[in-house]
């Protein structure tokens, strides 16, 4: 790390922790901080990067000063999500995946998304422990964040931490969501790619079908292809999805036809195979079907942002007090829920819904 760089950073975190009365505003101060870190960050310092990273996940004033400057920078990474049920071994195919990628000289990141306690929002974070081997590699940067009860198998600070790591220059994200299996599909809104990672005879061809995994799969793995059954599995998975109606139906997106293949993720074979699949399929998405990817992504980051800043309103000092009455109100059933937010929303400017005025 550059003394430039280490100084840029140490003085945002100086900052962190001073504000003097009567200079700048605080929306100003983390302005400064913001700069102070991307500066640093875009340079090549890992741990303003890392900073950067940890406002993101807290949400801070900092970290949306910092998406203001950085997301028109990225739009150049491929986001590939990898998900699929516990045991599948998503992990030690993440890892070979970046073994893959470096031996093309390739920069990759990696957002690792660990279930949390739903009472503390702490999280055990197992994936860095599991890809310790490329602490010291500067073109791998891993970070693991904890999921803090969100459903989908992802943190809702995912689809950002990746515009982070594409403006600084990686060429792949690689995203692995927790693993819960039948809640993962929303992987396909936040990656260009979704890898669906599947085990030989657990029956996981058919959970999947159940979850709707196969619909938003643009690649399916079948891992562990050293065990009894692996292409048994593959095969069946094949089987299936040429059965699967080649045509969309009204009101629902147009089918996709995955390719199907075969990984042994702990010793490398198949992986070669995997990372060519996805080029292929990365070159595909440069037309209309990317176009409609990267409009699903815009999507559901501008509504995550609307729901987080209308969270944040509800629950803001001047609401508090009548946010207090109405949830007591709903408790005991004197109120139902449905007038309740609607109070909340006239209170913040809303009208029972309906949208607002343009001026």
């Amino acid at each position: 790390m550059g003394d430039t760089q280490a100084s840029a950073a140490d003085h945002a975190s100086a900052e962190d922790h001073a504000s003097a009365p009567g200079e700048a505003s605080a929306e100003d101060s983390a302005v400064e901080r913001a700069n102070a870190l991307c500066d640093a960050a875009l340079a090549g310092d890992r741990r303003a990067l890392a900073r950067l990273l940890t406002a993101v996940e807290n949400r801070t004033a900092v970290a949306e000063a910092a998406l203001r400057r950085l997301y028109p920078m990225a739009g150049h990474a491929q986001l590939i999500g990898i998900t699929g049920p516990p045991g599948a071994g998503k992990s030690t195919l993440v890892a070979s995946l970046i073994a893959e990628l470096r031996r093309a000289g390739r920069p990759v990141a990696v957002v690792a998304v660990d279930p949390s306690s739903p009472i503390t929002g702490g999280a055990v974070l197992g994936d860095r422990v599991r890809m310790q081997a490329y602490s010291t590699d500067d073109g791998v940067f891993i970070r693991s964040m904890a999921s803090r009860g969100h459903s989908g198998g992802l943190s809702s600070a995912t689809a950002a931490a990746a515009a982070v790591f594409d403006a600084a220059g990686f060429d792949v994200v690689l995203i692995e969501t927790v693993g819960t299996g039948q809640s993962e599909v929303e992987v396909a809104a936040t990656a260009d790619t979704t890898v669906v990672v599947e085990a030989p005879e657990m029956g996981d061809e058919i959970q999947a079908i159940k979850a709707g995994l196969l619909e938003v799969a643009d690649i399916i793995v079948v891992n562990k292809g050293d065990r009894p059954g692996a292409h048994r599995t593959a095969g069946q998975l094949h089987a299936m999805l040429s059965d699967a109606p080649r045509e969309s139906r009204p009101g629902r997106p147009a089918p996709k036809h995955p390719e199907v293949l075969v990984t042994t993720a702990a010793t490398g074979e198949g992986v070669p195979e995997l990372l060519a699949a996805l080029d292929r399929h990365r070159s595909a998405a440069g037309g209309s079907v990317g176009d409609g990817t990267r409009l699903a992504r815009a999507e559901a980051q501008i509504w995550a942002v609307l729901s987080d800043r209308l969270h944040e309103r509800a629950r803001s000092f001047e609401a508090a007090p009548i946010a207090s009455a109405l949830l007591r109100s709903v408790a005991a059933h004197e109120l139902d829920p449905y007038a309740a937010a609607d109070r909340l929303l006239d209170l913040m400017g809303g009208t029972n819904g309906a949208p607002a005025p343009t001026k």
